[in-house]
């Protein structure tokens, strides 16, 4: 279903809780792991995951780790509101 390389690759899918029940098409999701050795961000204006990805890792696709290190997204997006504007967020270190 998912390549070998996507961190989605052991995620199972949903079955019914219940028979007869409609399925969602979708999978369970990912166990989030601890985000060892951290550095913090406030969140400027115009700042976006894609972009403090870049910045901090040099690969815009990696927004995915900060979301993971800050429980309190509920959405990627949530980055850009202004409510979040001097708001400090963790940025995880690569493992590796």
């Amino acid at each position: 279903m998912f390549n070998r390389e996507s961190r989605y690759r052991d995620a199972r899918p949903f079955t019914p809780a219940r028979p007869g029940a409609t399925p969602f098409g979708g999978v369970r999701p990912r166990a989030v792991r601890y985000a060892a050795g951290v550095i913090e961000h406030q969140v400027r204006a115009g700042d976006r995951l894609d972009l403090l990805a870049r910045h901090y890792y040099n690969n815009d696709r990696l927004w995915w780790l900060i979301v993971d290190a800050n429980p309190e997204f509920l959405y990627g997006g949530d980055v850009v509101l202004d409510d979040m504007l001097g708001r400090t967020i963790l940025i995880p270190r690569i493992a590796g």
